[in-house]
């Protein structure tokens, strides 16, 4: 059997993917506790996430969102990574959510600081395993919040951050308008 071309660098770019989604489930967690959640997204999928992107940027005023709808479109894959949120518990300790104690966060339906510092902790090495194997990518809010939309990673998922990857003679999201 020979793999070569388009069918090569596709399979590339879904293998790399799913291990950047390996890379986020192992990344270091504060405290300890994991409210993290991925997928790996291709196909069919991919094309009615790229479709719920344009409707959001009808909807929002989000011009930006159609520009990343076509960067998605000229991926292969898409890594999805989501947290729930959850108070750790710290009391008045803590603050770092910017309220007294996690009573008072809870109170007001903040955020507890720990859930997007997980997630940023999980993005980065989930984008070190696509630089270290040279596939091209771009971490998105556009993506996420398109899949949050969704419920593709669950109702109980808050902030979720998509990473389309491709493998192509130019890297889809570098010249951007």
């Amino acid at each position: 059997m020979i793999t070569k071309g388009k069918e090569l660098e596709n399979w590339v770019a879904v293998d790399t993917a799913h291990r950047m989604a390996a890379a986020a489930r192992t990344a270091p967690k504060t405290k300890g506790t994991d409210y993290l959640h991925t997928a790996v997204v291709t196909g069919e999928e991919l094309e009615q996430l790229a479709q719920t992107m344009e409707r959001l940027a009808d909807e929002k005023g989000y011009g930006f969102f159609k520009r990343d709808a076509d960067n998605l479109r000229a991926s292969v894959a898409v890594v999805l990574i989501g947290t729930e949120y959850h108070r750790q518990g710290l009391g008045d300790g803590c603050r770092y959510c910017n309220f007294e104690n996690c009573g008072a966060c809870q109170e007001q339906d903040g955020v507890c600081f720990f859930n997007p510092l997980d997630l940023g902790i999980a993005i980065g090495s989930a984008v070190s395993v696509a630089a270290d194997n040279r596939v091209d990518n771009r971490v998105m809010f556009s993506v996420g919040r398109a899949a949050r939309e969704m419920k593709l990673l669950g109702e109980e998922v808050r902030a979720v951050i998509g990473i389309p990857v491709s493998v192509s003679k130019k890297s889809p999201y570098f010249d951007r308008k």
